[in-house]
């Protein structure tokens, strides 16, 4: 729900609910939310990298760099 709310700000005008954050807190401690909400971000940054390059995700093969 929070990766969701996270990835689609466009769809929420308010962008994270606090339903969300508090249903994902009585999951995960602090520090935890910290790197979740870190890892979000970043997921969310490479795959608007490759909409901008025009590179498709998961095109990798095991073996095509050496």
């Amino acid at each position: 729900e929070l990766t969701e709310q996270g990835t689609r700000l466009a769809d929420t005008a308010g962008g994270v609910t606090n339903e969300a954050w508090t249903n994902a807190a009585k999951h995960y401690d602090e520090d935890q939310l910290a790197a979740l909400v870190s890892l979000i971000a970043l997921i969310n940054a490479w795959n608007r990298l490759n909409v901008i390059t025009q590179r498709p995700a998961g095109d990798y093969q095991p073996g095509q760099w050496g």
